[in-house]
Order: structure tokens, then C-alpha cells, then sequence
């Protein structure tokens, strides 16, 4: 059983930042890649940003430049430093993680979500 908790959302305005935490816990064999989605009303749940083990990032294009995304593997945690923030940004964020179970198989889970408004 893998449990995590998502932290940093809020109200910013436009041109603000935030950051963004997700800590996993429980019994696991070892984390693969560590990843951010988000979903705005009305709209299909669309990839943000990913980190692999070794540290090779990829994002999604209207969030290069301005989106960091990094992980503390001795903490299990992966972040999202969020600049320049757009109101086009607003969405409730989720993390995603890949995991090796203890038994060999893959799994993945997703946090709870945290909500990012960006507004004036």
C-alpha cells in the first residue's frame, strides 16, 4: 500500500509562483518515475511534467520555461516549481508515481490533488 500526500496549492496571481510537494509512503521495493498532471473544469486530465530516476525531465510544451520539475529520492518526494504563472494554468494538480512493489509487479498511484488558481 503506497499513500501520497500532496501539498502547495492556493491562489496566485498571474505572473506568481508556486510549489508544489508530493511525499509517498508505505511498503514499496523502490520508485520509478515520478510525474504531475492536472485537470481544469471541464476538460480531459493532461500530462504536466515527469522525472525519471536518473533525473531526465519532460514537459509539456505551454509549461516549458516557466514549470521545474525535481525529486528528493531520499525523501520519496517530487516537486513542481511553478513561475509565471497563467491564469490558463489554474487546474487541480495531481502527482503520479510508478513504483516497484515489493512482489515484482508495477503499479502506479496518483495523490489527491491540489488545487492552483491563477487569478487577479
Amino acid at each position: 500500500q503506497v499513500q501520497l500526500v500532496e501539498s502547495g496549492g492556493g491562489l496566485v496571481q498571474p505572473g506568481g509562483s508556486l510549489s508544489l510537494s508530493c511525499a509517498a509512503s508505505g511498503s514499496f521495493f523502490s520508485i520509478n518515475t515520478m510525474g504531475w498532471y492536472r485537470q481544469a473544469p471541464g476538460k480531459e486530465r493532461e500530462y504536466v511534467a515527469g522525472i525519471t530516476t536518473s533525473g531526465s525531465t519532460n514537459y509539456l510544451d505551454s509549461v516549458k520555461g516557466r514549470f521545474t520539475i525535481s525529486r528528493d529520492n531520499a525523501k520519496n518526494t517530487v516537486y513542481l516549481q511553478m513561475n509565471s504563472l497563467k491564469p490558463e494554468d489554474t487546474a487541480v494538480y495531481y502527482c503520479r508515481i510508478w513504483i516497484r512493489e515489493r512482489s515484482g509487479a508495477a503499479s502506479d498511484y496518483w495523490g489527491q490533488g491540489t488545487q492552483v488558481t491563477v487569478s487577479s
